[in-house]
């Protein structure tokens, strides 16, 4: 299954949902219930044949834009996770 993000802008957080391409989205954040909007991200690929998606993420960058673009994405958005919901009753 796919993961997707939904961004919410007032909160400053990015949702990460895993759930199917035919599953409802989120529709609202879980925090303030305002609206949500789905982010659009790159599939995991790896073309060019790196080591991990980190070496490949950062191929091109200097050390220092690096420490800078991954200080500046800690400082605004918050990253949450939430799991899928449970379809089923453990105890039946």
């Amino acid at each position: 299954m796919p993961v997707y993000q939904y961004e919410c802008t007032p909160c400053l957080v990015v949702y990460e949902v895993l759930h199917g391409m035919n599953d409802p989205p989120l529709k609202s954040c879980p925090r303030c219930g305002g609206s949500v909007t789905r982010l659009i991200s790159a599939p995991r690929i790896n073309r060019h044949n790196f080591s991990g998606p980190t070496e490949a993420k950062y191929a091109k960058v200097s050390l220092q834009q690096e420490v800078a673009k991954e200080h500046d994405l800690q400082r605004v958005y918050e990253r949450i996770w939430l799991p899928p919901p449970v379809k089923h009753e453990p105890w039946d």
